[in-house]
């Protein structure tokens, strides 16, 4: 059964113009697409707006969520990356192709922090590993009823892991948001702009991918 894979340009700007406050608020973005496509294939309410946007220069990958949401929860407890694992992000995951051997996936909170670690099939999870620092920039602002996180990834980078092929990067937008059942746990729904097709949420899957096409 093929489907048509999703695709989103992301569009071109001069280099060293787009600056970044954590805000989305640079008059650039203007330039960039919003994608609003997302959807939690495994929970029957509807999930509140999320807008992605990317665009990139001759040196960086720029990209920028901005998620609805009143009710934000960060787990602060924790020193290790538990912390993120169980707080409200946005993630990007990457590959070179759908043998997903490896990928590279990138999870970041309100706060800005990033959990990014290495990945190989059936959830072999590394997180030993890091994208080289010097080529990530991740920052973030929490308004009344929404947070936007933005950043940079370095294009050297992104083809040094083999991640650019012909202006298309192999891409999966995802976001994870914890809400309190009527035991007081905070469970996750799962959100996704492509929809895996699996019957569990499983965003490390071949199937959740879709593709950035970087426009000359």
């Amino acid at each position: 059964m093929n489907h048509k894979i999703k695709e989103y340009t992301v569009n071109l700007i001069e280099k060293e113009q787009l600056i970044l406050t954590g805000k989305g608020d640079d008059i650039l973005w203007n330039n960039a697409m919003p994608l609003t496509d997302f959807c939690s294939p495994w929970d029957s309410e509807k999930p509140s707006k999320i807008i992605f946007k990317a665009l990139w220069d001759s040196e960086k990958l720029f990209f920028n969520f901005t998620v609805v949401d009143s009710s934000i929860h960060i787990e602060k407890q924790d020193d290790s990356f538990d912390r993120i694992n169980n707080s409200d992000r946005v993630e990007l995951f990457f590959r070179s192709d759908d043998s997903m051997n490896p990928y590279y996936c990138l999870e970041m909170d309100s706060e800005a922090r990033l959990m990014d670690f290495i990945a190989y099939p059936n959830k072999n999870l590394d997180f030993s590993w890091s994208w080289p620092k010097d080529d990530m920039v991740v920052k973030s602002s929490v308004k009344k009823d929404s947070f936007t996180v933005e950043g940079s990834i370095s294009i050297q980078s992104l083809k040094y892991f083999n991640l650019i092929k012909n202006n298309k990067i192999e891409t999966g937008i995802f976001r994870a948001k914890y809400s309190q059942n009527e035991k007081g746990n905070f469970e996750p729904i799962w959100i996704t702009w492509v929809n895996p097709n699996t019957e569990t949420p499983n965003f490390h899957i071949a199937s959740s991918f879709g593709t950035l096409i970087l426009k000359e």
